[in-house]
């Protein structure tokens, strides 16, 4: 029997969902500065005339976020020079084993103080209402250097995945808002999986020698291309209740509606409470996202333990022996732990409007809906597809702006460990352009969530049903390539 993967890089037949990730706004002249980026020598001089703010603006951007108010009465002087590829960059300062506020002063000490925001201090969506909104207020006053820096604008995040995530979410509204131009994302990795980071080219670690290495990704963050990526909207509609201490990019919502044409196999909740997020990479349910959530959880009450990528890798790994993802125990049939005795999953094809129910293998206790080819640490679980295999599973090649989701299953520690190694591919399930979860707690009294590398627990009810509904956002995001 022929192996569904392949190491070799088969092409496609013209079935095959064609890519669009090339977005250079720059030119191939740009690209070309890329090469080599690592030997080139960039003054602070330089890097500052090419991303820093006229002191006004800055000033001026400050202020609103302070008060809290877009409305500015700064005002240009002759003197200003408009950057060529203005930078604001936030740093979340739990990331990078504790580096966050080291790396935040070096940052501070090469661009300006006022372009560079401690994610603690100021939230992404205060700097999108109160920041970007001083500098289209000042353009409609008729400020030309406010309305150049607002169009030719980057955003730097320096952070996990999740970071990364929540910044994304908030520029994202934008597009809702009627704001354009929306400004590309770069990445500085200082999670432990960065795996956002890794497909866009921007690696799985930040150097050692960060601070040399953060003047270079400042200069490569101002002249590389940009590329598109799809951003998936997650509705949860529970029975009345609250999920304790949710991701930052899991907010409540009132919209709980229900599609009542699809089977459900459960009851409805007669009240009900929703919460909606946005992920760029995966969400999954099972044990992987339990051992996720056992690892935060000791992050955040013992930082001291998890002080480095290395460090949390360990302690990762000692939370998959012992919360049960390699070794069931005895007292307990293997089944119980099975998401199939818990979960209907329903999905719809690429340019389908119908619903259709896909059987949860049994021996599945995590299902991972992947956006990216890039989990677990640079992982690509799904696995690099032949041709004829595609072809038989009604599959098309994995694109990070396809429109689909890759629907996969983990059965137990041994088996997720060799689909880590890459020596197989994780139980292919489906792909899909929109998913419906229905979940049934009975005896569970909570199941665990993830999304992007932040997880947490979802209580259950024993006589409802708990939906989660998956569905592309419209606008895709932008996020500048690295590599």
């Amino acid at each position: 029997m022929d192996s569904p993967s392949s190491s070799g890089g088969d092409s496609l037949t013209a079935r095959m969902i064609p890519r669009h990730s090339s977005l250079d706004s720059f030119g191939a002249m740009k690209v070309v500065q890329l090469v080599n980026l690592a030997s080139i020598r960039v003054s602070k001089a330089e890097l500052r005339q090419r991303v820093m703010l006229p002191k006004y603006l800055r000033l001026a951007i400050r202020d609103c976020i302070l008060r809290k108010e877009d409305s500015s009465s700064a005002s240009s002087s002759s003197s200003y020079v408009i950057p060529e590829v203005p930078l604001m960059v936030f740093v979340n300062p739990k990331s990078g084993g504790r580096q966050g506020p080291l790396i935040k002063e070096r940052l501070q000490n090469l661009i300006s103080e006022e372009q560079v925001f401690d994610l603690t201090e100021v939230k992404p969506n205060e700097f999108i209402r109160y920041g970007l909104g001083c500098l289209e207020v000042l353009a409609a006053q008729g400020d030309d250097c406010a309305r150049e820096i607002r169009e030719r604008m980057r955003i730097v995040v320096a952070g996990g995945d999740g970071t990364v995530g929540w910044v994304l979410g908030c520029l994202g509204e934008l597009n809702v808002q009627n704001r354009q131009p929306v400004p590309p994302v770069s990445i500085m990795p200082l999670g432990t999986g960065n795996d956002l980071s890794r497909s866009f080219g921007w690696g799985g670690s930040f150097p050692f020698a960060w601070k040399s290495a953060i003047k270079r990704t400042l200069y490569r963050a101002s002249i590389a291309p940009v590329s598109r990526l799809d951003s998936w909207n997650i509705l949860i509609t529970m029975p009345s209740g609250e999920i304790e201490d949710p991701p930052y990019s899991l907010k409540t919502t009132q919209e709980c509606i229900i599609d009542q044409s699809l089977e459900i196999a459960g009851e409805l909740p007669p009240s009900r409470n929703g919460y909606e997020g946005v992920f760029y990479n995966y969400f999954s349910i099972g044990m992987d996202a339990q051992v996720a959530y056992g690892f935060h959880h000791l992050r955040n009450e013992k930082p001291n333990l998890a002080n480095g990528p290395i460090a949390n890798k360990i302690i990762y790994s000692g939370y998959g022996c012992s919360q049960g993802w390699f070794m069931t125990h005895c007292t307990n049939d293997p089944g119980l732990r099975g998401l199939k005795n818990i979960m209907t999953l329903h999905i719809k094809k690429l340019d389908s409007s119908e619903w259709e129910k896909v059987p949860v293998p049994k021996s599945v206790r995590a299902v991972v809906a992947l956006n990216l080819h890039s989990y677990g640490s640079g992982r690509n679980p799904w696995g690099n597809l032949k041709q004829d295999y595609l072809e038989k599973r009604g599959f098309v090649e994995a694109q990070a702006d396809d429109g689909l989701l890759e629907i996969f299953g983990l059965k137990q520690g041994w088996h997720a460990s060799f689909v880590m190694v890459e020596l197989i591919s994780a139980k292919h399930i489906a792909q899909a352009a929109a998913i419906r979860l229905e979940i049934r707690g009975g005896e569970w009294k909570d199941a665990f969530m993830q999304m992007d590398g932040e997880p947490w627990k979802q209580p259950m009810s024993k006589d409802y049903s708990t939906f989660v509904d998956i569905k592309r956002v419209p606008h895709q995001s932008l996020v500048v390539k690295g590599d």
